[in-house]
């Protein structure tokens, strides 16, 4: 299996919730040095909807 967790070499966007009753956890990096992580479901979910406004496509390369 391919590492899934991003880094500065493979920019990107992680989401994981093994199972409906486990907290969800994230991590991010983005290609301009940004990087987050978030455990919880409301947490996770404002990383993603950062992630959304302000990297990964917002301002990619």
């Amino acid at each position: 299996m391919a590492k899934l967790t991003p880094s500065n070499d493979a920019p990107g966007l992680h989401v994981s919730k093994p199972s409906p009753s486990d907290p969800a956890t994230a991590s991010a990096v983005c290609h301009c040095g940004a990087s987050s992580s978030a455990k919880g479901d409301a947490q996770v979910g404002a990383l993603v909807a950062g992630w959304n406004a302000n990297h990964g496509s917002a301002h990619r390369k």
